[in-house]
């Protein structure tokens, strides 16, 4: 039913698009896990990128290209992407795939481990990011969570992918490294006054998971976030 669901909503709400089928396409070819977001969740981040007038957008985790190019669409005009992916070969198929699209000029690839290339970006000073979206390894999305808070400004939206693990997220005894990394995440969150949050569940082509979704206050709002 799940899929069905989704077959149907992506025939009439997503549709079919060369440069995404042809991301999903060469990371097939090049034997990438196919771990990429699904087409509805990929439009919701769009439309979110979007509804936001989001110019700056900070991606951890690019896998090969595809939910990039679902966001670097949503971009504001003149604005940019930054993308970071510690695989050299999953960056060389998403490059391709992102120039495909008509992406080139406004997406940037930084390879190497994301706990490296975040520091560096903030001492660049480029300047606060509107969106973040976290779809990296579980066990350091704490970690990357904080460098979003301050490399984001009041308002920035962070969105953080497959948090709920098909409900293993409950099990505070489970021995699996990404669950403990996401329950870590999520007590963070839950006493940091700087964020509001939430996480949404979700059912579909990739089965039972969700997403975190939090919002930096300003600092009159700080006290009050929950």
């Amino acid at each position: 039913m799940w899929d069905a669901v989704d077959a149907y909503v992506v025939e009439r709400l997503v549709g079919s698009d060369g440069a995404l089928e042809a991301a999903l396409d060469a990371s097939r070819k090049a034997g990438l896990p196919e771990i990429q977001v699904s087409p509805c969740f990929g439009k919701a981040l769009h439309l979110m990128a979007r509804a936001m007038g989001a110019s700056r957008i900070l991606e951890i985790g690019t896998l090969g290209g595809y939910s990039t190019i679902w966001l670097g669409r949503a971009l504001h005009r003149g604005g940019r992407l930054i993308t970071l992916e510690a695989e050299p070969r999953h960056a060389q198929v998403a490059q391709a795939t992102i120039e495909r699209a008509g992406l080139g000029r406004c997406v940037e690839i930084r390879v190497g481990k994301a706990m490296d290339s975040l520091p560096a970006l903030a001492a660049e000073r480029v300047g606060a990011f509107d969106l973040f979206f976290i779809d990296a390894d579980k066990e350091q999305i704490t970690e990357y969570y904080e460098w979003a808070v301050r490399l984001g400004r009041p308002g920035s939206l962070i969105i953080v992918d497959n948090v709920v693990r098909e409900g293993a997220v409950l099990d505070g005894e489970s021995r699996d490294t990404a669950v403990r990394g996401v329950r870590r995440f999520i007590e963070h969150v839950a006493r940091d006054p700087r964020v509001s949050a939430t996480v949404m569940q979700t059912v579909g082509c990739k089965k039972y998971d969700g997403f975190a979704m939090a919002v930096i206050a300003d600092e009159t709002a700080a006290g009050a976030a929950v």
